[in-house]
């Protein structure tokens, strides 16, 4: 006899493996979209309906590419890079949940959870997982033996230094309201409502975390205007400047995928996760998608909206502005906690 638990559980970790693939595709075809409409063009709209196989057609295109290597590289830790990025942005999002726990209409004994792992300390799973990417591109900047890859990891390092310290503080104060390391957990302590009215999410409690979660997210992914490790107009490509073909593909990806499970985290952190009005909880997925959908619309929009900011400017932004608006916000968070006694 089949165990219908360990099924149902292969089957949801099989859905979120291509749920992310599939998101890569769809955030391509998005940003063309959303890019062509904010410089009044029309975008892709040869390849199928509206341009909608857009992204396969790219796929195919780099499939057939030749892959190609400088011949001063070292192979071994050229190949291991967008290996290592693409594997860290899959790993990351294991752990994240999408949706209440079900029992699939009743077809199973138990109800189980609506994410590939659950892990009681998903939070610092996450943090040390997402750290781990930024070696992927450093070494590529190093394998690849040139001087705008090599300058591209070296900014990547330095950027993932300065802004995770703000990263990680943001996330220690929604650590403190809800009392846990475990997602699912901060997701429940979201759901009600105040005055009958007003959801019970963080982001009421904590706006300033929340836009500095998001604005460390955003120089976490390397996404503009933090594009530093790939600015074009300075260093050609930056970190992937000599990958061709899948490889290259890799690393877009991997990107796609990091922006993904940023948003994806931000929801279930600061916006109540797949809590919301109107659909009963087994459709609580909707409502994380929804959120999900819109914070990614915000990254792309922000893309082609503000310009690159100078790298001193960078540098002192993530150090003498949100490092102390991290820090400040933490203590007052960690003052109010101890005062109400929550």
């Amino acid at each position: 006899m089949f165990d219908a638990q360990l099924i149902a559980q292969l089957i949801v970790i099989g859905f979120t493996f291509v749920m992310l693939l599939s998101s890569a595709a769809v955030l391509v075809l998005m940003e063309r979209k959303v890019a062509a409409f904010a410089q009044q063009r029309l975008g892709p709209y040869r390849v199928g309906p509206w341009g909608t196989l857009q992204p396969l057609a790219d796929i195919l295109k780099l499939m057939m590419k030749e892959e190609m290597r400088p011949k001063s590289a070292d192979k071994f830790l050229f190949y291991l890079a967008p290996i290592l990025c693409t594997t860290a942005a899959f790993a990351a999002f294991a752990v994240v949940p999408f949706g209440a726990d079900t029992t699939f209409f009743g077809l199973l004994d138990e109800p189980i959870k609506l994410q590939a792992a659950d892990v009681n300390v998903a939070l610092l799973v996450i943090f040390a997982i997402t750290s781990m990417g930024v070696y992927g591109i450093v070494l590529a900047g190093w394998a690849s033996n040139s001087k705008y890859s090599l300058l591209g990891g070296l900014r990547s390092s330095a950027q993932m230094i300065s802004y995770e310290l703000s990263y990680g503080l943001s996330l220690a104060a929604v650590i403190m309201l809800a009392g846990t390391l475990s997602l699912r957990e901060v997701v429940d302590a979201q759901a009600g409502y105040w005055f009958g009215v007003i959801p019970r999410w963080y982001v009421f409690l904590q706006p300033v975390g929340f836009f500095i979660f998001m604005t460390a997210g955003v120089a976490e992914t390397n996404r503009a205007p933090f594009d530093f490790p790939e600015a074009e107009q300075e260093l050609v490509a930056g970190y992937h400047t000599e990958y061709s073909s899948m490889t290259f593909a890799l690393f877009f990806m991997a990107e796609y995928i990091n922006m993904a499970t940023v948003s994806a985290v931000s929801v279930n952190l600061f916006l109540g996760g797949w809590h919301g009005p109107f659909l009963p909880a087994w459709l609580g997925w909707v409502w994380f998608l929804v959120k999900v959908f819109a914070l990614l619309f915000f990254y792309i929009w922000m893309r082609w909206t503000l310009p690159r900011f100078r790298y001193d400017h960078l540098m002192e932004f993530g150090w003498k502005w949100l490092l102390p608006a991290a820090t400040l916000n933490l203590l007052v968070t960690a003052g109010v906690v101890i005062w109400m006694g929550w």
